[in-house]
């Protein structure tokens, strides 16, 4: 499984992102261009040092990432979906995509994904923080599919 970022506007949400990719073992691909450098140190801060061991990919575009992604599908989490995550049949293989915090996705990436889900939330919030929306669906797509750390002994 692997968590995709779509051209992230904030570099603390990115961080954060890093760090759960490391936490959980999940693979990162990071599809620029970015908001930011990507050396600000308010990612370094948000990431800490768990990007030692984070399997991280850099793409230079959306192209480029379709170019060098491997198997698997492509699920995309957006506001605009009608399926609940939690309905959704994850696979271990599936890459996991979250939009621009400003912006979400275009619709030519929304048209790619293989399927969309949505985390349903009580009105009028309209959606949460990218990272922490990331944090609920792949920790639901790891519990799936077996994926999950074992606890410490």
């Amino acid at each position: 499984m692997r968590l995709v970022l779509f051209q992230p506007d904030i570099p603390q949400n990115t961080g954060t992102m890093m760090r759960l990719g490391a936490c959980f073992g999940v693979g990162l691909d990071l599809i620029e261009p970015c908001g930011f450098v990507l050396d600000d140190r308010r990612l370094r801060r948000a990431a800490m040092d768990y990007t030692e061991s984070l399997e991280f990919v850099r793409h230079r575009s959306w192209q480029a990432f379709v170019a060098a992604r491997g198997p698997g599908r492509l699920v995309l989490l957006t506001t605009r979906a009608r399926l609940p995550y939690t309905e959704f049949a994850f696979r271990p293989d599936d890459h996991v995509l979250v939009g621009r915090e400003s912006a979400g996705v275009p619709e030519f990436v929304a048209d790619s994904a293989d399927s969309s889900v949505i985390i349903p939330l009580c009105p009028p919030a309209r959606s949460l923080n990218v990272a922490l929306a990331a944090a609920i669906v792949l920790g639901e797509a790891l519990r799936q599919t077996g994926g999950l750390p074992a606890p410490p002994a």
